[in-house]
């Protein structure tokens, strides 16, 4: 196995001090190492304090990880401004899908001959199928509760402003204006 690295080895509070430093991205190398020893003149007095080239991998690594998040956390920002999913249609998808593989799979396994797959095999088979299901069935039915809620809250908001719109008080609303946004763009009918 092999050996931890200097930054590894360090106290768990200068360990994030440097990490902090390294995120933030402010300082040189050599300020970094500099601002290290002056913050802890007694793990640099016991030569304990990373060397530059330590710091420099360790800063490396770090950047490739935070480049990581933040191009998934990018992509999540395009992908929920673009396909808005307020009612996460996406999971029901994904969830339709793998319930129809799942019983594909188990129609294959019912079709297949005893020489084909062992009884026991079968049985074993068929069992983790119906774990598989049983764990699609609860997400499915908590799915379709959370877009009943989202759909419920969606429709109660709009009862709002139409109320709010023909009452003559507050915000003045065009109803062909909320029928076009009630319908077209959240598709209550």
């Amino acid at each position: 196995m092999a050996r931890k690295s200097s930054i590894d080895r360090l106290p768990e509070n200068v360990k994030a001090y440097v990490t902090g430093l390294l995120a933030d991205g402010k300082m040189t190398l050599d300020e970094l190492i500099a601002d290290l020893q002056a913050r802890f003149p007694e793990e640099a007095a016991a030569d304990a304090l990373p060397s530059r080239s330590a710091v420099h991998r360790y800063g490396a690594k770090l950047e490739r990880r935070l480049a990581a998040i933040r191009a998934s956390t990018e992509a999540a920002k395009i992908i929920r401004a673009q396909a808005g999913d307020g009612e996460d249609a996406r999971s029901e998808a994904l969830t339709a899908l793998i319930q129809t593989e799942l019983f594909e799979a188990i129609l294959d396994v019912q079709e297949a001959s005893a020489d084909e797959i062992d009884p026991a095999e079968r049985v074993g088979m068929l069992s983790s199928a119906a774990k598989n299901v049983a764990t699609l069935t609860r997400s499915s039915v908590t799915l379709k509760r959370f877009q009943s809620e989202v759909r419920a809250k969606l429709e109660a908001k709009m009862a709002a402003l139409e109320a709010e719109g023909s009452s003559g008080k507050g915000r003045r609303f065009d109803a062909e204006t909320l029928r076009i946004v009630r319908e077209e763009i959240y598709g209550i009918v």
